[in-house]
């Protein structure tokens, strides 16, 4: 079995605890390729060639070990950092740094022995990076322009407007180069044209989930695509008291983002969600809960349009359940 391996990662480094043959070993190193590499080297040095790793999934700090990791043989596991509070939370642990962080990564490693991780292919990875930095660019530019109506000099004002100026250039340059990828790889063509389809998803939506949910259509449900994104409801309930269902949001936070613009739209616009939301309404749900519901339902019909292999149509049976 191979020896389970805990870390907890952060932006400049992270702490690793190794089990073997019931010692532990513990070591810091920068976050770095210069600092994967040399944990590649230590972990050779304790006759751990091939180990299985469990890192928490905190995006760009995790992703490049992850996947340096899964290159060099080893077994990876990227974990909710839900999961590893509530583990945590069994444990009755209180205090928090990073060292024991790293032993209770390893120990729920250990115990769960978590299915491996898979980094999605180039393509996928390149058009998931080109979409954030777009992401970045739009919410850079929104600050931009906040500090350009409060600003009352000329000369701050100037600036302002060459900084916007340059930023709608750079956000314009990502768009083309974004909508070129997806060009040039025929999978995401079509994928991009049946998202498009559905009201409500434009292709800057469109390419945000295929950027950020790989193989959108190869889950075996609907509800495994919306759990991903932290869309399934979380009832609040003790005893004979119930409380207002609300979104898990235990998951993909950019997937949720990226809906919820769309999902306003497609309340007027498309019909399924439209019919749905007005149900939603007559049975007394309030405004943030139809719209959660109606994110939910988008992530449906996306899967459904994928899935089929066909583009949005109100009448098709797969897309009216929502299976």
């Amino acid at each position: 079995m191979w020896p389970p391996v805990g870390i907890d990662i952060s932006k400049d480094s992270f702490q690793v605890e190794l089990s073997l043959n019931e010692k532990l070993r513990h070591r810091k190193f920068v976050n770095r390729q210069e600092g994967f590499e040399e944990l590649g080297a230590w972990l050779v040095k304790h006759k751990a060639p091939q180990a299985h790793v469990c890192l928490e999934a905190t995006g760009p700090y995790s992703e490049a070990l992850a996947l340096y990791l899964h290159q060099q043989g080893h077994r990876v596991s990227v974990i909710n950092p839900a999961q590893i509070k509530a583990f945590g939370q069994s444990e009755l642990l209180r205090n928090k740094d990073d060292r024991p962080d790293a032993g209770l990564i390893r120990r729920f490693c250990e115990k769960h022995r978590p299915a491996a991780w898979s980094p999605p292919p180039p393509h996928l990875r390149e058009l998931q990076a080109m979409t954030r930095h777009l992401e970045n660019l739009i919410e850079t530019k929104q600050q931009q322009q906040n500090r350009l109506e409060a600003a009352n000099t000329k000369d701050v004002v100037k600036s302002l407007r060459k900084l916007v100026a340059y930023l709608n250039a750079e956000i314009k340059r990502t768009e083309k180069q974004i909508s070129d990828h997806i060009d040039n790889h025929p999978d995401l063509k079509q994928q991009c044209r049946l998202l498009e389809s559905i009201p409500g998803i434009a292709k800057r939506t469109a390419t945000k989930l295929l950027a950020e949910i790989e193989d959108l259509g190869k889950y075996s449900s609907a509800r495994q695509v919306a759990a991903y994104a932290g869309l399934t409801p979380r009832n609040n309930r003790s005893g004979t008291i119930r409380g207002r269902t609300r979104l898990s949001k235990i998951g993909n936070a950019r997937v949720r983002k990226a809906l919820f613009l769309p999902a306003m739209v497609a309340k007027q616009y498309n019909p399924i969600v439209r019919s749905f939301c007005q149900r939603l309404a007559n049975n007394g749900k309030n405004k943030m809960q139809i719209v959660g519901a109606a994110m939910r339902k988008l992530i449906h019909i996306a899967y459904g349009v994928l899935k089929s292999g066909l583009p949005f149509d109100p009448n098709h049976e797969l897309l009216r359940s929502g299976s």
